[in-house]
């Protein structure tokens, strides 16, 4: 089997210049755990994930400073860039493959 024949085709997408709140926002709502970011070319540049988020919330146990990344950090600013990409025509055998080698939970078609 093909990843072609698997992948998800209708993929909701923030670009970093967004806040962490709305990317939050559009996770909840897309009942998704990462989103693809992208540039104002619609280029793929980075994903945000809820690990990504708690990761930037850990950082402090200060009520005030934790909701200061909701609404001040954009998403740009703690996404994880370069994502891991496989191609089309890789089998899935491939593909979970190297999300078990490279510790990912997701990887984009390109």
């Amino acid at each position: 089997m093909r990843v072609t024949e698997v992948m998800q085709t209708s993929l909701r997408t923030i670009r970093g210049t967004e806040l962490v709140g709305d990317a939050v926002a559009l996770l909840a709502e897309s009942h998704v755990s990462g989103l693809p970011v992208i540039d104002e070319h619609g280029r793929l540049v980075g994903v945000i994930s809820n690990s990504d988020i708690l990761e930037k919330l850990a950082e402090s146990q200060e009520p005030e400073v934790r909701e200061a990344v909701f609404e001040q950090t954009q998403v740009r600013d703690i996404m994880t860039p370069r994502p891991q990409t496989i191609h089309p025509d890789a089998t899935v055998r491939d593909a979970a493959q190297r999300m078990l080698y490279l510790e990912v939970h997701r990887l984009f078609v390109e």
